[in-house]
């Protein structure tokens, strides 16, 4: 295959807009995994989709996530029963249908002297979770079984653990095998290509104003829905009605650390509770690292804006590792990268944020109907597939015109045969990531791994060079970040945002990107200034 079909695609699919004015039964606004799933729902259901989103798909909140697909235990000990019983539902589904893509994570939940939740209200808790799952995971754990489960720990005043299942993922890998999934089925879906303003006629939606990245011009498409999951640019598109404003919505920043697994080895995802402000905290292995995160408070910064770690946040995140792992003394030079995010919740409060502590708003997602134009904010990554059906429904005014609820959301295929030079644990992340797309991915470039003892350091990561090209030929990569940062997690996992790695990449990508070597130039600067402003560490205390 060669780059035309990527750049091909896209320049085709924009003229067409441009040229002859569409009507769609439905238009998405924003590229996460709330877009990503309302377009699926809708695509499947044989409706005439298009999805736009103003920067890259999974730029915002979706790339940036703790990569937890969990039921929220902490909501169900706040009281939150629905929002967890959707989740724990969701999320077995979710590990039925794409195995790879959505893995079974163990949780040890380590329990210290006069510590709450004491270990019987946990195993409460616990015993609710595992019955709304219909299965079994809770166990008790003595503290010599815990240290087994978690070597390094700190052992002053343990008194062993509780451990449960749940699920990790790749959040922004998660968008794109359902953009994909989406497509397959019809929907349009274009990165990069911003809303402009929602066209009205008589007071009810009958269109909408886009205008693609570097170009001065707008064009219009019809349709009778827009629906707004631009997460927390959600008010933006908004008026008032009925004299009442727009939803208010508290942008909350997560940060998190990403360490050298060597560093600090962690087999599973370690749960904990902040000294500081008795915040559940994690450290979980993920790409071949170890994560610590997340933070929770007000983020006021201009959304627009990539977000970045504070330098309190560090201090923070760096406070309890080195308090629960003594023994690993995790410092600022340990830190391979950060990467923050922004939660788009709702909040009673008409200011946007208030005397509530940021940990204390629901996650519970809320609408906004307006005419045919449906904005949604809050919600959890796992629940996406039941806010986008309920778009549509609020939307289309009834589910006739769904397809069932039963019908899955990644389709099941009968994977190739696996290549020997792959291992098994890296074949089934291949067929979780790409789905039915991996045959022809895998004839896109040599099936070898990516990281290399000399350029990137000992990354036990199991990324393919095949991988890497596929994205660049198939996957919308407009921007040298959208490969380092989403199509791939090269610049989370690999020093110095894989610079060194940069040169490797360009020999087997420039090619399939359809660049010359002043464009690579552009947008490795471009890429290299990003990381070292919000992937990395901040370069000096904050005053």
């Amino acid at each position: 295959m060669s780059a035309i079909n990527q750049v091909g695609r896209r320049n085709s699919l924009l003229k067409e807009l441009r040229d002859n004015t569409h009507s769609f039964d439905v238009v998405v606004i924003g590229g996460g995994i709330t877009g990503a799933g309302i377009a699926r729902e809708a695509a499947g259901s044989g409706l005439n989709a298009l999805l736009v989103e103003q920067k890259d798909f999974a730029w915002g909140t979706s790339s940036r996530s703790s990569k937890m697909v969990h039921g929220g235990l902490r909501y169900l000990g706040s009281g939150q029963y629905r929002l967890t019983r959707d989740a724990v539902k969701e999320r077995q589904r979710m590990m039925t249908e794409a195995p790879g893509l959505i893995e079974p994570l163990r949780f040890i939940m380590p329990h210290f002297q006069r510590q709450f939740p004491s270990p019987r209200l946990f195993q409460i808790l616990l015993r609710v979770y595992d019955w709304i799952a219909h299965s079994r995971s809770r166990h008790l754990l003595t503290p010599g079984e815990t240290m087994q489960w978690v070597p390094g720990l700190s052992t002053r005043k343990l008194t062993g653990a509780s451990g449960f299942t749940d699920a990790v993922t790749d959040d922004a890998r998660l968008v794109q095998r359902v953009i994909t999934e989406a497509r397959q089925d019809g929907a349009r879906c274009l990165n990069y290509v911003k809303a402009m303003n929602v066209l009205r006629t008589n007071g009810n939606v009958s269109g909408i104003e886009l205008q693609a990245e570097d170009e001065t011009e707008m064009f219009t498409v019809n349709t009778p829905l827009v629906i707004n999951a631009t997460g927390v640019w959600a008010d933006r598109l908004q008026q008032p009605v009925d004299g009442q404003n727009p939803m208010s919505i508290r942008p909350l920043r997560g940060s998190h650390l990403v360490i050298p697994w060597q560093k600090l080895p962690v087999s599973c995802s370690v749960s904990l509770l902040h000294p500081d402000d008795k915040r559940p905290v994690f450290a979980f292995p993920w790409a071949g690292t170890t994560v610590l995160g997340t933070t929770d408070l007000d983020h006021t910064e201009n959304l627009d804006n990539e977000p970045h770690i504070a330098a309190a946040e560090v201090d923070y995140l760096l406070r309890i590792s080195n308090s629960l792992f003594p023994g690993a003394t995790i410092a600022r030079s340990d830190v391979l990268s950060t990467w923050a995010g922004v939660r788009p919740v709702v909040t009673a409060e008409s200011s946007g944020s208030g005397s509530k502590a940021p940990s204390k708003e629901s996650r519970e997602h809320e609408f906004r109907e307006d005419n045919g134009l449906i904005s949604i904010a809050g919600g959890k990554l796992t629940t996406f597939r039941l806010i986008a059906r309920e778009a549509l429904v609020r939307g289309l005014g009834s589910e006739e015109r769904l397809r069932p609820v039963i019908d899955p959301v990644f389709r099941q295929i009968a994977p190739p045969q696996r290549p020997t030079n792959i291992s098994h644990r890296n074949w089934q992340r291949l067929v979780g990531f790409y789905g039915s797309d991996l045959n022809e991915l895998l004839q896109a470039g040599p099936a070898e791994p990516v990281y290399d003892q000399r350029v990137s350091g000992p990354v036990p990561g199991e990324l393919l060079w095949a991988e890497v090209i596929w994205a660049c030929k198939q996957e919308d990569v407009k921007h040298l970040d959208d490969l380092m940062l989403r199509r791939t997690r090269i610049g989370l996992v690999v020093p110095e945002g894989g610079k060194a790695l940069l040169p490797t990449i360009k020999e087997h990508c420039l090619g399939a990107l359809g660049w010359n070597d002043e464009q690579w130039q552009t947008e490795e600067a471009r890429y290299l200034t990003l990381w070292r402003e919000a992937y990395s560490l901040p370069n000096r205390p904050e005053q």
